[in-house]
């Protein structure tokens, strides 16, 4: 897909240009999880509200009010399409057809209305709150991140002339490229884009995948986004996220029940997908209270996502629990993905994937010939391993600006569930930095969770 986007920037009337073309632009976990949602808790009521964790980066400086507002509105009149419910209806997900009852496939196409919001400025940070019921709320949060991020980009756009803009998206995609280059061919490797919520540009998304798509073959798995899987034919990624632990706990009517939500949920989610779509999601409330804490029955699930901790340390921690519990660590999936980038990527393959480093850091790789010619392979894979890219795939522009600045780099913009029916919600993570919800109640979830191979770093997106 060849898109001439300096002459798209300068000459483009963005008022006119919707950022959300789809309903069907939201991360495919979204979706499951809203069918979740629609099937086991239906008259929920819950609030999530944006955070912008770049605390030093004013959005209410950068962003217009009245072309937010029209981004938002535009979103609360878009109707899943017949077509686009017919591919959801009948489409293949993870081995498995008819995936989405047809029950909530007509609930989408009948009843699903975005609620209202509430927009406000504060100490030049502009915070969106979403209140109503959760299965029609959850999806606010991909659309308002996503409109959130690409506005920023905007603003920064209308600032430079053609010839700046044509030098910027030339570095992005020399960027872009260089890194390609250096995971094609790599034997084994996995990766999938996850970069929707912070991307630079529905676009840009869109070229990126293309990319990635027509450059590294078969070591692309697919997206997360599932309109550009429905438009361009990828396979949709994604099984949930920390949203449902953290509702289902702020539900608990106890410091017991509280501590058992995070298995709750896991019984529930088994319930409803069978055996298809486990992977956990530790880390809501501490990864390694998460693992010491769970029934037999969770080692036997497909695998387990990486979020917020070290994902080194973190996987070695997964594959140590899952001998100790007797399962065979070399069949089960290990997926990284926060704030990764290129690096990280070749030296958790390496890691995970039965390769011994010739005295040789992974860092050190310029190329995939490099890192073959570099590594040694055992006979062996210690586990299988995935990696999911993310806003250093979509978004990173650093350094790509002619004029300087850190105008176009990425923020680390979130939206989270806040309150569920009037309690509000928590998440520990396994990174202090990231953990949300007021101060007292975080207290009172660090004492029922304790604290245990947490750390503290400043997020990187």
């Amino acid at each position: 897909m060849i898109v001439n986007f300096a002459e798209r920037a300068h000459n483009h009337n963005w008022s006119l240009d919707p950022i959300i073309r789809s309903l069907l632009d939201v991360d495919f976990y979204k979706l499951l999880m809203l069918q979740f949602i629609w099937k086991h808790f239906p008259t929920a009521r819950v609030t999530f509200t944006t955070v912008n964790r770049s605390s030093h980066f004013r959005l209410g400086g950068t962003i217009l009010r009245q072309e937010l507002v029209q981004q938002l509105e535009h979103v609360r009149r878009l109707r899943f399409s017949r077509s686009e419910l017919i591919w959801l209806a009948g489409n293949t997900f993870y081995g498995v057809r008819g995936i989405f009852e047809p029950a909530f496939i007509e609930w989408l196409a009948d009843d699903f209305r975005l609620p209202e919001y509430d927009l406000s400025l504060r100490d030049g940070q502009l915070t969106l709150t979403f209140e109503g019921r959760w299965a029609e709320t959850t999806l606010w949060e991909l659309y308002s991140l996503s409109i959130l991020t690409e506005l920023k980009t905007r603003a920064a756009l209308k600032h430079r002339g053609e010839l700046a803009l044509d030098i910027l998206y030339a570095r992005a995609k020399s960027k872009l490229w260089d890194k390609m280059e250096r995971l094609r061919g790599v034997p084994g490797l996995k990766v999938a884009d996850f970069g929707t919520r912070r991307r630079h540009s529905f676009l840009w998304q869109e070229y990126v995948i293309k990319a990635m798509r027509d450059t590294l073959g078969e070591n692309f798995t697919g997206t997360s986004n599932t309109f550009l899987a429905y438009k361009h034919d990828l396979e949709a990624i994604g099984t949930n996220a920390h949203e449902i632990p953290m509702a289902l706990a702020a539900m608990a009517e106890d410091d017991e029940s509280l501590r058992r939500a995070q298995y709750r949920m896991l019984e529930l989610w088994q319930e409803t997908y069978g055996g298809s779509l486990l992977v956990m999601l530790p880390d809501t409330f501490g990864t390694t209270q998460f693992l010491n804490g769970a029934p037999d029955w969770v080692a036997d699930w497909t695998g387990q996502r990486i979020d917020s901790k070290d994902p080194f340390i973190a996987g070695d921690e997964y594959i140590q629990w899952l001998q100790q519990r007797g399962r065979d660590p070399r069949k089960k999936l290990l997926i990284a993905s926060d704030g990764l980038d290129v690096d990280d990527i070749l030296a958790l393959h390496a890691r995970f994937s039965g390769t011994i480093l010739n005295n040789a850091s992974p860092y050190d790789f310029r190329s995939a010939q490099d890192f073959l010619d570099t590594a040694r392979w055992l006979p062996e894979r210690k586990i299988r391993f995935s990696a999911g890219w993310g806003t250093l795939l979509t978004n990173d522009f650093r350094g790509c600006d002619p004029a300087g600045g850190p105008d176009f780099d990425p923020i680390s913009l979130v939206c989270k569930v806040t309150s569920v029916n009037g309690r509000p919600a928590v998440k520990l993570s396994d990174n202090y930095a990231k953990a949300l919800g007021p101060a007292s109640e975080v207290a009172r979830y660090r004492r029922v969770f304790g604290s245990a191979g947490m750390a503290n770093v400043p997020p990187v997106v």
